[in-house]
């Protein structure tokens, strides 16, 4: 189980949410500059809420409260930027490795297992600008999950690829829920795609939720 409560001071507004999450998919949605970015940035450490806490499976990674705020890379969480971010100069396997040396851990089965399930591991020597966007969005995902983390963000992953590369990508998203089974947030400004992947669907405008549904999924074959 994993408590956010957030609060933070915007140019145009304030941020000010509170939410829940466990073992499921929470999509954020919502559009352009409402906030959804930024409570990412908080809960992985980029951003310093104002206010707030985050207590992620019993243990206090934020507290305004209590002066706790755990360095980013003490925290576990995964993160997948839009553009990917994958580091230009380093090869595909490099990117995915760069993580768990960062935490100085030793587990190349487990490299090679996930470039195994995300059908990437004859992409290990190539570049970043070598292979194509849905190859860019399984590399960014293995990265992620490298670190074997607690919670996985995901901000507009899709949002570049095309309607079939993003078809083929669903469907493998669906399939990453099933096999790792950790809280993921995922911030999208698409309905349909909130609709089809999300457990539950927050909404927020202007830096509050306006709504809350569970999502009514219909599956992709």
């Amino acid at each position: 189980m994993i408590d956010i409560k957030l609060f933070k001071k915007m140019n145009y507004f304030n941020l000010d949410v509170n939410f829940s999450i466990d073992k499921e998919v929470l999509v954020i949605q919502g559009p352009s500059g409402s906030g959804k970015t930024t409570i990412l940035d908080c809960i992985c450490g980029t951003k310093t809420p104002d206010e707030g806490s985050i207590t992620m499976n019993g243990k206090t990674i934020f507290s305004s409260n209590k002066k706790i705020n755990i360095k980013i890379k003490d925290r576990n969480i995964g993160y997948v930027f839009q553009n990917y971010a994958l580091f230009p100069h380093m090869t595909i396997k490099q990117n995915i490795s760069f993580g768990t040396k960062c935490k100085k851990l030793k587990d190349s089965d487990y490299i090679d297992y996930l470039m195994n399930v995300f059908n990437i591991y004859h992409l290990e020597d190539r570049y970043p600008n070598q292979i194509s966007g849905g190859e860019k969005q399984r590399a960014a995902l293995a990265r992620a999950l490298a670190v074997k983390p607690e919670m996985l963000l995901l901000d507009e992953p899709f949002s570049a690829l095309d309607v079939n590369t993003k078809n083929s990508v669903y469907k493998e998203f669906l399939q990453l829920k099933k096999l790792w089974r950790i809280d993921i947030i995922l911030v999208t400004h698409n309905p349909e795609e909130a609709r089809l992947l999300g457990d539950r669907i927050i909404s927020i405008e202007s830096g509050n939720i306006c709504d809350v549904e569970t999502s009514k999924r219909n599956i992709i074959m």
